[in-house]
């Protein structure tokens, strides 16, 4: 349903909806102008529009070439230029960076948010969570089809993991009894501290008026991957292990090698 209408039901529906779903969805015969112009004339869409959507995803010199010899990153380029053939509201993206170089990464990343910051509503599905979190506002995690969180980045990686203030200086001692003294929490980070329950100002402040030298003052915060497992930890449906067990000593060299299962006179 798309703003409650069936989609089946929605006239010309790549100028209301745009999708990358499957990178592979194409004919590999055809070049890769051929397939935007199918689509294109299935809604009305003008051949102008079709060169259009090239340039912008940087087709244009590889659009009479076949798509079966693009790269993997050449058709999330050309997916991507299909959804937004009809200059559509809506855009949805699978993965979008998927096959991409870091030069089509910074691309789509900055794109996604530029066609956000038009008005246009932009859900990108991805299991990247580094990238997400430099590229998603807002975030809707879903575990065994069930709604698990849906808040801000910020919002989201703070509620589940903690944001420390890292301390270094080499008059650490002023620095822990200034702390200890306002009651302020802390613990010890190979060589610095870590302050649990201060903002990275109060701290700064208190190290001043202790007389400390700082070679280091810097806010931790939690990444968007740790919030993530820490909250979705219990909804994962194959639970992979790290622990392999003991390794198998070397067989002595020039030992035979293991042998298989006997084999019976049929499989000879």
């Amino acid at each position: 349903m798309i703003d409650g209408v069936p989609y089946a039901q929605i006239p010309k529906p790549l100028t209301k909806v745009g999708s990358l779903l499957d990178a592979n969805w194409t004919h590999p015969n055809r070049s890769g102008r051929s397939h935007l112009r199918s689509l294109a004339a299935s809604n009305g869409i003008s051949t102008k529009r079709v060169d259009e959507v090239l340039d912008v995803v940087g087709l244009t010199q590889v659009g009479r070439k076949a798509v079966g010899k693009y790269s993997l990153g050449m058709k999330q380029r050309l997916g991507i230029a299909g959804a937004l053939l009809g200059r559509p509201e809506i855009l949805l993206f699978d993965e979008p960076v998927n096959g991409l170089d870091p030069e089509g990464i910074l691309w789509i990343r900055t794109f996604m948010q530029q066609l956000a910051a038009e008005g246009r509503t932009v859900l990108v599905s991805s299991h990247l969570l580094s990238e997400m979190s430099q590229t998603a506002d807002h975030l809707i995690v879903v575990g065994r089809g069930h709604l698990i969180a849906e808040a801000t980045t910020k919002d989201f990686i703070a509620r589940a993991t903690r944001t420390t203030v890292r301390v270094r200086s080499p008059q650490l001692d002023a620095v822990t009894r200034a702390l200890a003294e306002h009651k302020i929490e802390f613990e010890p980070a190979d060589g610095a501290v870590l302050v649990l329950n201060a903002p990275i100002e109060q701290v700064g402040d208190l190290a001043a008026r202790a007389g400390a030298t700082l070679h280091e003052l810097s806010l931790q915060s939690g990444s968007l991957e740790e919030a993530f497992i820490r909250l979705t930890g219990g909804t994962v449906d194959y639970a992979a292990r790290l622990d392999l067990g003991p390794l198998e000593p070397p067989a002595p060299i020039g030992s035979p090698p293991p042998s298989a299962a006997p084999m019976d006179g049929a499989g000879r």
